[in-house]
């Protein structure tokens, strides 16, 4: 009987894509780390950036879409373009290397970056990644330190009742590229915010990983990414727990 070496059963090579914002990234990850990344900060770079770091990338690390086990893709929400571009590339990828296609929602990469960081938080701290989506508002979530979902992403308009009912309770971190211009509604020694989290494809790594091995993939034909352009106003009242 043949047995395989440990390591060859369980490492995949992903090719993990982000384009939900104005940062275009795209990563490599391998037995849920990422090896090798690239990103392009360039507002409104996609379109003609995108493929070229994901050709760079596969080159540095002596690779070709042959050798990739699947695609991950960041599905939204976040910018229209940005998305579009991402998914379709994507499934092109897809397409033309028979390869299974993975979705991470890009608010969970968010939070997934910000325990990347490392930042100190209590133990009952809730995560709460924002995605700027235009005046006061904001593609949001809430996130255990654990990146358990505690609260489903929604679109809202921020105003000085949003979250007051659970920082009465509850520490919250607040970060990303839509959650600094909260600072000045969103009050309390509870509310914190932390600047210079941006969703990237390294931080992707765990995530598909994990959908990877539990076989969690989308239908390479059908799949659209997650635009959610309803956005409802915050009301105090309604309790979160």
């Amino acid at each position: 009987m043949l047995f395989l070496p440990f390591n060859h059963i369980i490492m995949a090579g992903i090719l993990c894509i982000e384009s939900s914002t104005t940062v275009c990234s795209a990563a490599i990850a391998i037995d849920g780390k990422s090896v090798h990344s690239l990103r392009e900060d360039s507002p409104n770079s996609h379109s003609s950036k995108l493929t070229v770091i994901i050709e760079q990338l596969l080159k540095d690390a002596g690779m070709g879409v042959a050798d990739l086990d699947a695609v991950a893709v960041s599905s939204g929400p976040g910018s229209y373009t940005g998305l579009r571009i991402g998914v379709s590339v994507s499934k092109g990828l897809c397409y033309g290397g028979a390869k299974p296609l993975i979705a991470i929602p890009s608010l969970e990469i968010l939070a997934a970056g910000f325990i990347a960081d490392k930042c100190p938080v209590e133990s009952d701290a809730l995560l709460c990644p924002m995605i700027d989506a235009r005046r006061m508002e904001v593609y949001s979530a809430l996130y255990s330190i654990g990146l358990k979902e505690e609260r489903a992403v929604k679109a809202e308009i921020i105003d000085d009742s949003s979250y007051a009912d659970i920082l009465q309770v509850r520490p919250v971190y607040f970060f990303g590229n839509g959650a600094m211009k909260c600072t000045a509604v969103i009050k309390g020694s509870n509310a914190h915010f932390v600047d210079g989290i941006v969703p990237l494809a390294s931080s992707m790594a765990g995530l598909v990983s994990e959908r990877f091995a539990e076989g969690r993939f989308e239908d390479v034909a059908y799949f659209e990414p997650f635009y959610l352009k309803d956005f409802i106003t915050t009301v105090a009242k309604n309790k979160f727990f």
